[in-house]
């Protein structure tokens, strides 16, 4: 054997004893790899001390993807033609949304991941679907003014996530500074909800559903102030008579959803500018 070939086998030899033949790389290595790879690493402060934490909350994040998933449901069934079906996965994100913040004070899983992962679930099931939705079945009729509109909404309900995110911890939160965009989301499900088993090709149809989302969009970006509901206090005991119309609403809501929907959130996008008129009425002292 030649010097060459002897100095190439002692190379081999050892790079195979640096590598260990007890050390292969089989799947569990590489799903250990890929696990490290991809952990969450946040930094939070508990007790006031800052310490670095790996992983995430389970239970919060996932009513926030099940939000999210009914928001992609809704794109879909409206793409399909299925408007009732959309409408409802919106009011259904609704719901599922306010529980996930509920959920994560309930149980102090609180944490700046899953409210970045909220705030981008929000963007499609309060912002991307209901604007879709609305252009698949009337915006689109319309043309370039129909999608220019649809965009406007979403285009605000990015604006108005954006800035409610920075806002946290410096406004009263008794009020949001302009329509939250689940309400401005389920005033634009609920007219669709509503109208769309009438004639569609309707001129008075088109013209509403421009002046609903348009300006749903621009009271989200607005500075008009409209109650939060985060003051009310449930476990104080409370008149017969509430339980008595909370129980009364129920019904008239299940008898006809859409229009009764139609009308709450309706009356609540409403109340904001009618209450800044009624204060700037208002003489001063």
């Amino acid at each position: 054997m030649t010097q060459d070939a002897r100095d190439q086998e002692h190379s081999m030899n050892s790079s195979a004893d640096a590598h260990g033949p007890s050390e292969p790389i089989g799947n569990e290595d590489l799903a250990t790899v890929f696990l490290r790879e991809t952990e969450v690493v946040e930094e939070a402060v508990e007790d006031g001390k800052k310490i670095r934490r790996k992983g995430i909350y389970l239970l919060p994040n996932l009513f926030t993807t099940s939000a999210l998933f009914s928001g992609f449901f809704a794109v879909v069934a409206g793409i399909n033609g299925e408007f009732t079906s959309a409408a409802v996965a919106i009011f259904i994100a609704m719901v599922l949304d306010g529980l996930d913040g509920r959920v994560a004070r309930m149980t102090n899983t609180q944490s700046a991941f899953g409210a970045e992962y909220d705030s981008l679930s929000d963007m499609v099931s309060f912002g991307m679907a209901p604007a879709l939705v609305a252009f698949t079945w009337i915006l689109q009729d319309i043309g370039k003014t129909g999608w220019v509109v649809a965009f406007l909404y979403v285009a605000c309900a990015a604006l108005r996530l954006a800035r409610f995110n920075v806002q946290i911890g410096s406004v009263d939160k008794k009020w949001f500074i302009g329509l939250p965009s689940p309400s401005a989301a389920a005033l634009v499900a609920a007219c669709v909800w509503t109208f769309h088993s009438f004639d569609a090709d309707a001129v008075g149809f088109k013209l509403l559903m421009l002046f609903v989302v348009g300006a749903a969009g621009i009271l989200m970006v607005s500075n008009i102030r409209y109650y939060s509901f985060k003051d009310l206090d449930f476990k104080k005991p409370v008149p017969f008579v509430v339980l008595l119309a909370v129980v009364l609403g129920f019904v008239m809501i299940s008898v006809e959803p859409s229009v009764m929907l139609l009308l709450l959130f309706g009356a609540y996008v409403a109340s904001g500018p009618v209450l800044a008129v009624m204060r700037k009425a208002k003489p001063t002292s």
